[in-house]
């Protein structure tokens, strides 16, 4: 009886233990799954806590997503949650401990960029454009001119056209806060214009309620009139009845004289321009419409002339080429036949070869090659060991490249750089250098540089270096296709051949390929 008692009492026990496993496994997989989530969630009730003008409330949560999504290592949200608590901090004249999440930011970003490889100037405009804000609050002009610049610089550099356009309100609330009008016009003449260009007509709106905005806070009277009448003009131009009635609000404020702006009668006939001038604006568009629609039809008309015309040019190129490439055949059993020591024959061979060659690739350049590991740093020296084993000058030879791997076609890759090697020897005088250089250029992006001491090319035949059949030449001093050659390879080989022309020492090639 005691035994049975005591195996009843270790199954219940065992029960109940079970049971708290099972309640403990599926309370850590709803906190995982929550912790997923979690910097949204608090992202959100920010938010949420900062329209409802809990700045306090909504410093706090802002700062705990800022946490949540740094640990993350999802920068973007990080800075976007770091810098609303910054600016909630010194709305609260927390000015230090602003300045300090401002430095933490920076350096997160600092270490984002070292990662990424990517300069990041869009978050670092957000976080310098915190400072110069508190700088302006506190009525510090240096300082403030001095971020003004640093967040200029930042926004050319994002090359983002919002940021340009929030750095231009940024600008002009500068100037204006510090009545510098003049320049405040200027600034804000450039965004307005921006935004018609764009026709982004709600944006022009946009604009000059802000410059209204700012003239009312800076208690400027005249500038609030200026831009007042301006905009009524834009208004009557593109039918902004509300952004009219919000704007006379303003009016109505600043001079209560101008309460005859919105009597009835006048209201009535800006109502009647604006639908005459909608009218005659529908009639012109219909116009253009149809007249559009027309210059489309003959635009597809003549597209497809070119078409046709494009198509049967590119066969008889083809066919052309395949006729080359069959009478170069025909051509190489009679020349081998003939004394293949004479200069003109051994040209004429080499022509012939270098033909059928240049025919194959461009009937094949979609194709690419097959690919192999090849170790750059031996590959290299046996490349040039070949050129010296057959130097006849006083030429010193450098090869600079590391021991890495990479993929690639090592047949011709070989071809390339032992042409260019060689065209290097050819051009270059006694006691001259030549030099084989590898470098990387990303993670993705590899170059083999060719540079030597000669006289380099003149700067006339250095848009056509790659073209072939550019000129009529003597064969026996070349036939000018081994570089046109060796830039097809390049294209087979997902890369290109390029001379660089900024080089004036000698003569430079750069073969790039990316991998």
């Amino acid at each position: 009886m005691i035994i049975t008692f005591f195996k009843l009492i270790v199954i219940k026990f065992m029960k109940r233990f079970i049971l708290l496993l099972s309640v403990i496994a599926c309370f850590c997989s709803n906190m995982t799954a929550q912790d997923l989530n979690s910097a949204d969630k608090l992202a959100s009730q920010a938010q949420i806590s900062l329209t409802q003008k809990e700045y306090t409330k909504a410093r706090y949560f802002y700062l705990k997503a800022y946490e949540a999504y740094s640990a993350q290592q999802n920068i973007d949200k990080a800075v976007e949650c770091g810098v609303q608590t910054a600016a909630l901090y010194y709305k609260e004249n927390f000015y230090k401990e602003s300045f300090d999440l401002c430095r933490a930011m920076e350096q997160k970003v600092l270490i984002g960029e070292q990662q990424s490889g990517k300069s990041m100037p869009n978050l670092r405009y957000k976080i310098n454009k915190v400072r110069y804000q508190m700088y302006l609050a506190m009525k510090r002009p240096t300082q403030s001119k001095q971020y003004l610049d640093i967040i200029r610089s930042f926004a050319n550099a994002s090359k983002n056209e919002e940021i340009n356009n929030d750095y231009l309100y940024t600008e002009a609330t500068y100037y204006y806060t510090y009545g510098m009008t003049q320049q405040g016009d200027a600034t804000f003449k450039e965004l307005i214009t921006k935004y018609k260009n764009q026709k982004n007509y709600q944006k022009v709106s946009q604009s000059y309620k802000t410059l209204i905005g700012i003239a009312l806070r800076s208690n400027n009277a005249g500038l609030v009139a200026q831009t007042y009448d301006k905009y009524i003009v834009w208004t009557d131009s593109v039918k902004s009845l509300t952004a009219k009635d919000e704007l006379s609000v303003i009016k109505r404020r600043l001079d209560e004289s101008q309460q005859t702006i919105l009597d009835k009668e006048h209201s009535l006939s800006v109502k009647k321009s604006i639908i005459v001038g909608l009218g005659i604006v529908i009639a012109i568009l219909a116009g253009a419409l149809i007249f559009g629609a027309i210059l489309l039809m003959r635009f597809v008309l003549v597209t497809r002339k070119q078409k046709k015309a494009i198509e049967i040019s590119k066969e008889h190129n083809e066919l052309k080429s395949k006729f080359i490439q069959n009478i170069s055949a025909q051509m190489e059993p009679t020349l081998n036949t003939m004394d293949v020591s004479h200069p003109g024959v051994k040209a004429l061979l080499g022509f012939s070869e270098h033909i059928q060659e240049l025919s194959v690739l461009e009937n094949t350049i979609a194709d690419g090659f097959e690919m192999s590991d090849i170790e750059v740093n031996s590959f290299c020296e046996k490349t040039t060991n070949k050129i010296k084993s057959e130097l006849t000058k006083n030429i010193t030879t450098t090869v600079d490249s590391p021991r890495i791997n990479i993929k690639s076609n090592s047949e011709q890759l070989q071809h390339i750089l032992f042409h260019l090697l060689n065209n290097a020897v050819e051009h270059t005088p006694e006691g001259g250098k030549i030099w084989l250089e590898f470098k990387k250029r990303g993670a993705h992006t590899y170059q083999f540089i060719v540079t030597d001491t000669g006289g380099g090319i003149p700067s006339e035949s250095q848009d056509t270096l790659f073209k072939p059949f550019t000129e009529v030449r003597d064969l026996s001093g070349g036939d000018g296709l081994g570089l046109p050659i060796c830039a097809l390879i390049a294209a087979k080989l997902n890369g290109s051949l390029t001379l660089d022309k900024t080089y004036t020492k000698g003569c430079r090639f750069v073969l790039e390929l990316h991998v």
